[in-house]
């Protein structure tokens, strides 16, 4: 985009034709181009040659060098073969002993799936058999090991893509234009008001205003005090038309919980996020209203509004640039927090200003992820949490962490007792898993026992198979390359029907229960707790964060005696069973590791921090902290408008 002063009346009129001209003038004759369209925050070349997408990443990489765009090439409908015909001719050349077992055409990409077994004879020596299928079909193949845990979710998300891909070809194709609109700035403005997460944990979302665009990054669920929408109605009913995108940092209801809510309402913009994160997103969206109406509560939104945000979700990769308004550029990395979250970096016009938003994030290797970036090609403000941010918030080394939950383990099998583990579904569910697959397989510390899988755990874990890229380079290596998958592992048990739940609590033999809800708000931890509650030998260990006024809180902070409803009456349970917090699983930096990703952040620290996403002491203590890196902190209140530029 050309700077405001040296524009003229002949570049602002008809700007996106002549970025689309200017683009084709740098494509060679081979490529026999059919046509150029904006679609999303991508410029989709397609072309009639096939063989060009044997080499299109050098054109690709020259032309986004030089127009700082990202640029597609796909081959034209035309020269495509039908499903059916490509089908087949993918057959006739990958050997049977690669066992393809799901092939999945995507006609919106031009790209078709092929899951085998052994991905590598479907690519064949060179690539040569990856070459075939796309000369003799036209088609790209996105060539992936098979998932060997089936997904409901990846499937039904995929099928959705596949029927409504015309209706989305022409979202995209208006998102585009609306991206690539002309504009005029002198002197941009740059605010942010802080619409949720602002001295609380939850809520999270943010407004980006310039001159030009709107930006939300987040619409999450808030857990403090009675409401549980963001400061939404801080604004006008001009908003959500306004909005030029959404942005999601990751699955969690507190971040992503109320997307649907703007889609019933009438947002019909992009959101961007990750791969997995769109997957998780379904599935936790979709638990939200199950479990809604199981408990007498009638949820914002339906299921077809979680159909609206999968038809207008744009998923992005990490390390990439991409334009999503006229005047603000998206990159997302790594956070290390759950599979696919990302910290999300704000590009402003010509360099106006440039923001990282680290809502949530770990900033250390866990065992299932790696820990999250901190180096970005420039950043003014961060805006970042302070959920771990106290002086007594330090996470104990990890070998204290799994020492610790090793000397449980030796007690339940002592005593044949229980330990009922209450996690999140995605994320700690996951990496409590590889730990005990370590503890059991790798470091062989102590017998295996059985580890039983409750709630949404099973569908979860599924989902990680199908996106490994997204796991640490350790389970990577593991999953790909030594044909081991930790997650397979004999011992892990899924609970099926709630007709086992008193089975495994009564069995005479040590056990591992990992169930959802990881607060203690619902779902089949609370039946598994009823049964093992009054057992001094069972243990109840939290490895999450408890929200203040769950029950999960109550329990960690001395209850012992809880109600609960019984078909239509009141009874109380007494825990009896022992109570523990092991720190150090969780997904979240301390506060030691919070001040390290800001002090050692490259090329420079940022000139500004807002904290949030934290409780008002943490807040404040990680305030003082940082203050003296003499960072200019700020700790906002939801409703707050912090001017930048």
């Amino acid at each position: 985009m050309q700077k405001a002063a040296s524009l003229v009346i002949s570049d602002v009129i008809g700007y996106s034709e002549k970025l689309l001209d200017a683009i084709k003038s740098e494509l060679p004759p081979a490529v026999q181009i059919s046509r150029l369209e904006f679609e999303g925050p991508f410029i989709v070349v397609y072309c009639r040659n096939p063989e060009i997408l044997l080499y299109n990443k050098e054109i690709v990489k020259r032309i986004a060098k030089k127009y700082k765009l990202r640029v597609v090439i796909r081959t034209d409908e035309t020269v495509r073969k039908t499903p059916e015909e490509a089908t087949k001719i993918i057959y006739n050349i990958v050997p049977p002993e690669a066992e393809v077992k799901n092939i999945f055409f995507n006609p919106l990409t031009g790209q078709v799936y092929i899951e085998a077994k052994k991905p590598g004879l479907v690519i064949g020596k060179n690539g040569a058999l990856r070459e075939q299928i796309i000369l003799k079909t036209g088609w790209e193949p996105i060539i992936k090991r098979h998932p060997p845990m089936y997904s409901s979710i990846v499937d039904y998300v995929r099928k959705l893509d596949k029927i409504y891909y015309e209706e989305v070809s022409e979202f995209l194709r208006k998102v585009g234009e609306r991206i690539y609109r002309t504009y005029v700035l002198r002197k941009n403005k740059v605010r942010i008001t802080v619409l949720g997460s602002g001295l609380e944990v939850g809520g999270n979302a943010f407004l980006i205003e310039t001159k030009e665009s709107k930006v939300l990054i987040d619409a999450g669920m808030r857990f403090a005090g009675d409401e549980f929408f963001p400061y939404f109605d801080f604004f006008d009913h001009t908003l959500i038309g306004d909005l030029d995108a959404i942005v999601v940092t990751h699955a969690h209801l507190d971040h992503v919980g109320l997307v649907p809510y703007l889609y019933k309402y009438g947002y019909r913009g992009p959101v961007y996020c990750t791969e997995p994160t769109r997957y998780l997103a379904v599935l936790i969206l979709r638990d939200y209203i199950k479990t809604s109406v199981n408990q007498g509560f009638l949820a914002p939104y339906s299921m077809s509004d979680i159909d609206e945000f999968i038809k207008h979700c744009v998923t992005l990769d990490y390390d990439k640039v991409y334009d999503i308004a006229p005047d603000i550029r998206l990159t997302l990395y790594n956070a290390g927090h759950i599979i696919g979250s990302s910290l999300v970096h704000i590009h402003i016009a010509e360099g106006v200003h440039n923001i990282i938003f680290a809502s949530d994030f770990r900033f250390s290797n866990t065992r299932l992820l790696d820990a999250a970036v901190n180096v970005f090609p420039r950043i003014e403000t961060v805006f970042m949490e302070a959920t771990y941010g106290s002086d007594k918030d330090i996470h104990p080394p990890r070998r204290v962490a799994e020492g610790q939950l090793v000397n449980l383990i030796k007690h339940a099998i002592k005593n044949r007792s229980k330990i009922l583990i209450p996690v999140f579904a995605v994320g700690r569910a996951q990496e409590l898993m590889i730990t005990l697959w370590y503890i059991f397989s790798e470091l062989k510390l102590v017998q295996p026992i059985d580890v039983y899988i409750a709630g949404m755990i099973r569908e979860a874990t599924s989902i990680h198979m199908a996106c490994p890229s997204f796991l640490s380079r350790r389970i990577q290596h593991l999953i790909l390359s030594k044909d081991t998958n930790p997650f397979l592992s004999e011992f892990f048990i899924p609970v099926d029907s709630p007709d086992m739940i008193p089975e495994i609590a009564n069995m005479p033999k040590p056990a591992i229960i990992l169930s959802t809800n990881g607060m203690l708000q619902g779902g089949p931890i609370l039946e598994f707790l009823r049964y093992l509650a009054e057992n001094p030998n069972n243990v109840l260990v939290f490895v999450s964060y408890q929200a203040p006024g769950t029950l999960g809180r109550q329990i960690q902070r001395g209850a012992r005696i809880i109600r609960f409803v019984s078909g239509e009456s009141m009874k109380e349970l007494h825990i009896k069973m022992a109570v523990r917090s092991i720190k150090g699983f969780s997904g979240h930096s301390d506060q030691q590791e919070l001040i390290k990703f800001v002090s050692e952040m490259q090329p420079a620290r940022p000139k500004n921090a807002i904290l949030i996403h934290g409780d008002p002491s943490k807040i404040y203590d990680l305030a003082k902290r940082l203050s003296a890196l003499r960072l200019e902190v700020y700790t906002p209140r939801n409703g707050d408008t912090i001017a930048l530029v």
